[in-house]
């Protein structure tokens, strides 16, 4: 892992404690260092860090198709809580996009980064306005305009700029 991808994202973090959502979105594609580069800032810094699909898909496990609808939130809400610290690295989220949760993905982020950091991989793409979970022709495809967030594109690993950084965020 190369120092600027943990710079970078430590940077935002710094700054994250100003903004309104203190969501940091760590975007690209399968492959592009978004794990790594959590896993080192976990090992640097001490921060926890959640495999979001497996703590969330726990705590669904008994519930009802409904019910799931209904209390994702809270769960979410519950897994943070049980982190230490100021700052918790979530990885695996793409659970909160199965069409059966009936979830806002980015909405929820945002709503449980307002009393502490996230910085959370997002498997898709980020063009400098709109940021892309899947592709269009697939069911959990989401396009969200103006994300309020701050946003780390991690483009693909034969790029040989390896990272560009884009801060957004209305909010501040």
């Amino acid at each position: 892992m190369s120092s600027p991808h943990l710079h970078d994202i430590e940077r935002q973090v710094k700054q994250a404690p100003q903004l309104y959502h203190r969501l940091i979105l760590v975007v690209g594609h399968h492959r592009t260092g978004k794990t790594t580069a959590l896993r080192d800032l976990a090992t640097k810094h001490g921060w926890p860090i959640v495999n979001l699909n497996l703590a969330l898909a726990e705590r669904l496990l008994d519930l009802t198709a409904r019910q799931r609808t209904l209390r994702v939130a809270r769960m979410l809400d519950d897994i943070l809580a049980e982190q230490v610290g100021d700052v918790v690295l979530l990885d695996n989220i793409e659970m909160l996009f199965h069409p059966d949760l009936q979830q806002d993905p980015l909405r929820l982020l945002q709503s449980l980064s307002r009393n502490r950091t996230l910085v959370a991989t997002w498997r898709g793409d980020y063009d400098g306005r709109s940021l892309i979970y899947a592709s269009p022709d697939h069911p959990e495809y989401r396009r969200f305009d103006d994300p309020q967030a701050r946003i780390i594109s991690m483009p693909a690993s034969d790029t040989p700029s390896g990272i560009t950084s884009t801060a957004t965020d209305n909010t501040a």
